[in-house]
């Protein structure tokens, strides 16, 4: 693995940053003032509303590490992200005229078995029947960018569907009532499991015997085949997982808010990308896609406050592009991310 080393131009990039925001502070007329408006919209609301951002970024991310890591390049991680938010609203919008009724659980296993199913599908596309990996990810995400609005205007007679029921709010007894840190302890389900699919998805991949098929399939899987295990079901399980974890995401996102938007790049608006940028920041560990996925929601929420701030007149589209400008700073920063060896390629097992 290639650690990364700061560059003489790194430490001038670094030097650049610290000089802008000196400048901000001390020459700008109201910087003062708006670095002031910036600090104090970081607290523990801000950073509850954080980790609801990171949500389906995050899944995402890890479920591209488990693709990836078998040797599956999934880039259709976008793709399943909207398919997990969409029919999470619509499951949960068709079971109000059931005998079940609008049951927001079942919306959302229905809508992680949706996404599992695209998932499945393109497994087999790439593994069965050996599909270049990247132009099926593409496909995944063009049929659900396209499908998913198609689906809303039959549905509801518009793009933007109807509102329809969020995840309750949970609150963790006694610590969700403490003074200003409260708030990072009252959450909604998708943020309570991220936080516990953290460290299980570490411990997955590097303390259980599978984390070691998975490595091996995704490096040597000629080896692992010798030793007897089906490289083939190895590959199918971490695509398959990648489909559970983006449905999560993208059910998240959707019941979060409570409506899926189907317009322009729908209501997922990039975060697949995102999520795979995060785990190649992480190097194929979910503890470093989490915190790079952090990151992103955090600059994400921050520019959303920004466009708020009374006095602070800048183009929203402007202050829009700071998550993103954020992303190509931080990749200069990591340098070079070792992917695994086989990763992209098709295996015939000799048997």
């Amino acid at each position: 693995m290639n650690r990364p080393t700061v560059t003489r131009r790194q430490g001038l990039a670094i030097g650049a940053i610290l000089f802008g925001l000196l400048l901000v502070g001390f020459v700008i007329d109201g910087g003062r003032a708006l670095l002031g408006d910036v600090a104090g919209v970081i607290s523990a609301s801000y950073f509850a509303a954080v980790f609801r951002f990171t949500v389906p970024i995050a899944f995402a991310a890890m479920g591209g590490i488990f693709a990836e890591k078998t040797g599956v390049i999934n880039i259709g991680l976008e793709g399943l992200l909207i398919i997990g938010a969409f029919s999470a609203v619509a499951a949960l919008w068709g079971l109000s005229a059931t005998p079940v009724g609008a049951n927001i659980w079942v919306a959302f296993l229905l809508a992680v078995l949706a996404s599992t199913l695209v998932a499945l599908l393109f497994a087999t596309v790439c593994i069965d029947f050996k599909a270049d990996q990247i132009i099926a990810g593409l496909a995944i995400w063009l049929i659900a960018l396209g499908f998913a609005p198609f689906a809303s205007i039959i549905i509801w007679d518009r793009t933007n569907s109807p509102s329809v029921g969020t995840f309750p709010v949970w609150e963790v007894p006694v610590l969700a009532d403490l003074p200003t840190v409260g708030p990072l302890f009252s959450a909604t389900l998708p943020v309570f499991l991220l936080v516990l699919a953290v460290p299980f998805s570490w411990y997955l991949l590097n303390r259980t015997t599978f984390g070691k098929w998975v490595e091996a399939s995704g490096e040597d899987p000629k080896s692992l085949d010798t030793a007897g295990v089906d490289v083939r079901r190895i590959r199918y399980a971490g695509v398959l997982l990648s489909g559970v974890y983006c449905g999560i995401g993208g059910a998240g996102l959707a019941l979060n808010t409570g409506q899926f938007v189907g317009s322009g790049d729908t209501m997922v608006d990039g975060r697949g990308w995102i999520g795979l940028t995060a785990y190649l920041i992480g190097n194929y560990n979910p503890i470093g896609a989490f915190l790079a996925s952090f990151l992103f929601a955090a600059l994400d929420a921050l520019q959303l406050q920004l466009q708020q701030i009374a006095g602070f007149e800048v183009s929203s589209t402007l202050v829009g592009i700071i998550p993103y400008v954020a992303v190509v700073i931080v990749l200069t920063f990591v340098g070079r991310t070792r992917m695994p060896s086989a990763a992209g390629e098709h295996y015939e097992s000799d048997e």
